[in-house]
């Protein structure tokens, strides 16, 4: 799943230069360090392109700047740097859409969900363009769904529901599906794990991460908590073709009457 992140982060990020050069000049000497920055930065020489990014900064503390300068610290996973820089980025342009995506995925990454949530919500507020308002949806939809997941782990299973709920609101997102089949299971809202198991197989992407028995185990589960052992039995057959999934899925079989 991060995976999926970080190249929706680098679209993101390739297509700023193209913003940038829309916007209003920034003074020459520190456009040359900036400049330079750039090119250091994408020559992997993270160490010349913050030289060159501060040097520009003591010149002109320019907004596009900062956001480079978050990038280099994002790359070495120095979260709380870019955070930083991030700030001063968007106290110089609130308007400034891709600083708010910015910092969600470095809090994301930084696993402070609550805050990651908060940034893609004013991303998608600052932004007029639709992709980047459906790209915000996807990542409220992650967000969303690791608030989820933790909440599952805590055993606040209302809570995990509410989260989860919003996620698949925001994004038709096969994991969030399963943990939501998962959290009504715990609750033995069955009827509702069934339509979240079923909803997790038609919203499964080619490329999905997700172990491909993870929906009919949960499809079992509801099944078996429904009392209708013949369908469970089917759907733990299935699963157990899946090796993530087999052992769990024989034992089901093993106890069903």
């Amino acid at each position: 799943m991060k995976k999926i992140f970080l190249i929706g982060f680098i679209l993101l990020f390739s297509f700023t230069a193209t913003l940038f050069s829309q916007d209003a000049e920034m003074n020459n000497d520190a456009a040359k360090l900036y400049n330079e920055g750039n090119k250091q930065m994408n020559a992997g020489n993270f160490a010349g392109a913050t030289e060159n990014y501060n040097k520009a900064l003591a010149i002109d503390k320019d907004y596009r700047i900062y956001y480079q300068l978050s990038a280099v610290y994002k790359k070495q996973r120095n979260f709380e740097k870019a955070e930083e820089a991030l700030k001063n980025c968007i106290s110089k342009n609130p308007k400034f859409a891709l600083a708010y995506n910015s910092m969600g995925t470095n809090y994301y990454s930084w696993g402070k969900y609550d805050l990651a949530l908060e940034n893609f919500k004013k991303f998608s507020e600052t932004t007029d363009e639709k992709k980047y308002k459906a790209q915000a949806a996807k990542y409220m939809s992650l967000a969303y769904t690791k608030l989820g997941e933790n909440s599952l782990q805590e055993k606040n299973f209302d809570k995990a529901i509410e989260y989860l709920k919003n996620a698949v609101a925001s994004d038709d997102y096969d994991a969030a599906y399963l943990k939501l089949a998962d959290a009504y299971i715990e609750k033995g809202n069955y009827q509702e794990a069934l339509e979240a198991a079923e909803n997790a197989l038609k919203y499964r992407e080619k490329k999905s991460k997700v172990p491909q028995g993870a929906a009919y185990f949960y499809k079992g589960m509801a099944y078996k908590g429904l009392n209708n052992t013949a369908q469970a039995k089917e759907n733990f057959k299935i699963a157990s073709s899946d090796k993530q999934y087999r052992d769990r899925s024989n034992h089901e079989i093993k106890y069903l009457n």
